[in-house]
């Protein structure tokens, strides 16, 4: 029962280190001497470094043993943690980040093989419903605890992702995980470097990127237009991580009932609308309300795109959801660093044009594995 649970914890923990410093761009820009647009860097800095190294870190710790590799990620974790927090110049803090994000590529995707393993066929969108929303709860905790920790000192938020991180490593992973290298051989990266298994890389990618990962820009909006402080910033941003965990057991219930591949479509064109509404809106409570449903919508697209990699089976798990993993972040650390200059030259497009794709290549990608099946 307590590794079940270290497991869900761990699934709260990778997303929870790439978003801890979106609420904090304009103290870190003041600590390290950059302004707070190029602050932004200490998202990607994490997010490109991971999303690189799942490609392969699902295979490689299929053949290493899901478990050993599981605990050296979070050990890992932990050095990297307690370096972003005794940082004391703008690179060494970057070089951290990356260390932070290539960590958590070697828990992520072993996390959701295991439970996959775990539970039966039929009930593995619940599963993974779960598991998803604690990942979007740790993506927009982080902003929070950020945020508060800001008004101390935003070293502590580190520190205390360190302290996380270190008993989950601990307790390891549920005895039904395998314990070994996989017993059905070596997995081969090829084997998920397919067109089906890279297209679901590429839903995940837009959907999420272009939903959760728009969190900073949000964090922007509400400092420039709402004059939020970073503590109120953090807060809002809590809204879509609550929205996951809420509707957790309803997504996952729907993707069992009427089927993965409708609702990541379901999710993106009902995405646009909310992320229309988050640049849009002229009263807090209506952008909050907006980003809450952006939360319900990503869920919708992550978990859906999870069980389309998992739902198949085989000896090699971790490697399929690895990849699409990979595709989800590179979206998010993406993110940043394409809407950031769009959001400088028109406030209003940065949403706009964004809900665009959500509504329009979301659901083409995923056709086209449709009109071959």
């Amino acid at each position: 029962m307590i590794r079940r649970v270290a497991l869900f914890a761990g699934a709260f923990l990778g997303p929870f280190g790439g978003g801890l410093t979106a609420a904090i761009l304009p103290e870190l820009g003041a600590e390290f001497g950059v302004p707070t647009a190029a602050a932004s860097a200490s998202i990607t800095a994490y997010l490109l470094p991971f999303a690189a190294a799942l490609l392969v870190s699902g295979t490689l710790g299929e053949r290493w043993g899901r478990s050993r590799t599981v605990v050296a990620g979070y050990a890992l974790y932990v050095v990297a943690s307690l370096a972003c927090m005794l940082a004391a110049t703008w690179t060494v803090f970057l070089a951290a980040r990356a260390l932070q994000g290539v960590a958590n590529a070697f828990t992520t995707p072993l996390l959701l093989a295991a439970l996959a393993a775990t539970v039966e066929p039929d009930r593995l969108g619940r599963a993974l419903g779960w598991f998803s929303s604690l990942q979007a709860a740790g993506q927009t905790f982080a902003p929070l605890v950020g945020g508060l920790a800001a008004e101390v000192d935003w070293r502590l938020a580190f520190g205390g992702a360190a302290a996380v991180a270190l008993p989950l490593g601990l307790v390891g992973l549920p005895g039904g995980a395998a314990p070994g290298p996989s017993p059905a051989g070596r997995p081969r990266l090829r084997s998920v470097w397919t067109g089906p298994i890279l297209r679901l890389g590429l839903a995940a990618g837009l959907g999420w990127g272009l939903l959760a990962g728009l969190n900073f820009l949000l964090a922007l909006r509400l400092e420039e237009v709402f004059e939020l402080g970073s503590g109120a910033r953090g807060l809002v941003l809590t809204a879509l991580g609550v929205a996951g965990i809420l509707s957790a057991r309803a997504v996952g219930g729907a993707i069992d009932r009427i089927g993965a591949r409708r609702c990541v479509a379901l999710g993106a064109v009902g995405g646009a609308l909310t992320v229309a509404g988050i640049g849009t809106a002229p009263v807090l409570a209506a952008v909050v309300t907006c980003w809450a449903l952006a939360g319900v919508c990503g869920q919708f697209v992550l978990v859906g795109v999870n069980t389309l990699a998992l739902g198949p089976g085989g000896a090699n798990g971790g490697g399929a959801v690895s990849v699409v993993q990979a595709g989800r972040f590179a979206g998010t650390a993406a993110s940043p660093m394409v809407i950031t200059p769009l959001h400088h030259a028109d406030p209003l497009a940065a949403f706009l044009v964004p809900a665009g794709l959500l509504a329009s290549a979301v659901p083409a990608v995923l056709a086209v594995d449709r009109r071959r099946a």
